[in-house]
């Protein structure tokens, strides 16, 4: 019996699907960015910037409209390319973003996805595991390509559980318990991030060096992870809910047992179920990664302001952001330079928990307006 392990077998017959267009309804909660689902999910990522929500505040932007948040496309399309291996445990382990041009209210969107190649690895934790790497396209309703995405999913069997004590993570340390004095700070930083807004940030005014401010994020709730799927996903992934959750996981043969009850059930509910996170190997209930690279988009838009783009944003999850963590994201810029009369500044940023682990890394590149060369030549050119 095949179902729940990864072997020569399984992993060939994933691989037959590298290059194949995929199906992916599934993998869809809107098509359009209206004025409700860019509400909804600047709402589920924690992100008041005035340019997502007030009318006459977009107006005066340059985007002269209300604009989306850049990972809106993540409800667009989730980035999941995981085909195959049934019954194995899809860990969403990353984003490499490229954006083209700003997401618009009223935009709609075509989605193209393929399995673009599969890494067969081996670690002390999982024995032996994949990779799946997927590239899904963007495609505004007329026909310009808006952006790309790289998603990547590492596939690792399930685990029992365990090996760990109540409350402990993936990393090893026990869920922390907060001083009063340090909520407070927590929630002062929260409330206090600051926003570039209107005010053009100049490409010229940043140095090599410069840091970008702190967006935080936490304690971790259940609460937060369920506004992320209301704003994101849904229960999409996870074979949808009732009837129509029976018949996904008959065709896809895609489950994981209730251990109390005996009945097939989704282990998506490991982001909200402490005992059945544990089940699957993430030591709890935990975030989605998507949710988490978000927060770093977040940080970038605040920063760059309404003037600014976000241009690429490559993030890896690194562990699990479990329930009850904090998380700090943070930038440095570690390049300036001018491409084609676009002047771009590159990064690195990540994100850091309230024990000062890092919880996911990568890098960015955002455009900025230039003295020299004026406003950002928008859309960017894909080639």
């Amino acid at each position: 019996m095949t179902w729940g392990k990864i072997t020569d077998e399984t992993l060939a017959a994933a691989a037959e699907l590298i290059g194949v267009p995929l199906r992916r309804d599934r993998m869809q909660w809107i098509e359009t960015a209206t004025r409700d689902a860019i509400r909804h999910f600047a709402w589920g990522i924690g992100d008041n910037n005035p340019l997502w929500f007030d009318p006459e505040y977009a107006a005066k932007s340059p985007i002269g409209t209300i604009a989306a948040p850049p990972c809106i496309l993540y409800a667009v399309d989730s980035t999941i390319v995981a085909p195959k291996l049934a019954g194995v445990q899809w860990i969403y382990a990353g984003t490499e973003w490229t954006w083209y041009d700003h997401i618009r209210m009223d935009d709609s969107f075509r989605v193209e996805a393929k399995l673009s190649r599969q890494e067969v690895k081996t670690g002390r934790r999982f024995g032996q595991w994949a990779l799946q790497i997927g590239d899904i396209d963007y495609y505004r309703q007329d026909g310009r390509l808006i952006a790309s995405a790289v998603g990547k999913c590492a596939r690792t069997p399930r685990g029992d559980g365990s090996g760990r004590r109540e409350g402990e993570d993936a990393s090893g340390h026990v869920a922390h318990r907060y001083a009063p004095a340090e909520l407070a700070d927590i929630e002062e930083q929260v409330l206090s991030e600051p926003r570039q807004g209107a005010e053009p940030l100049c490409w010229e005014d940043v140095a090599v060096g410069d840091t970008v401010p702190a967006v935080v994020k936490g304690p971790l709730t259940i609460t937060d992870i369920l506004a992320w799927y209301a704003a994101a996903q849904g229960a999409l992934h996870y074979g949808g809910v009732h009837g129509d959750a029976l018949r996904y996981r008959r065709r896809h043969d895609d489950y994981h047992i209730n251990k109390e009850t005996g009945a097939k059930d989704s282990a998506g509910r490991g982001h909200l179920e402490a005992s059945t996170g544990r089940d699957v190997g993430m030591g709890g209930a935990y975030d989605v990664g998507p949710q988490r690279i978000s927060w770093a988009q977040h940080m970038l838009t605040n920063w760059i302001g309404d003037h600014g783009f976000l241009h690429k944003l490559n993030v890896d999850v690194r562990l699990p952001n479990m329930v009850g963590d904090t998380i700090w994201w943070r930038g440095t810029v570690t390049g300036k330079r001018q491409d084609g009369g676009v002047s771009l500044l590159d990064l690195n940023v990540e994100a850091r928990n309230q024990l000062d682990v890092l919880s996911a890394n990568g890098t960015a590149t955002v455009a900025l307006p230039s003295r020299q060369h004026g406003a950002i030549p928008l859309p960017l050119d894909p080639a």
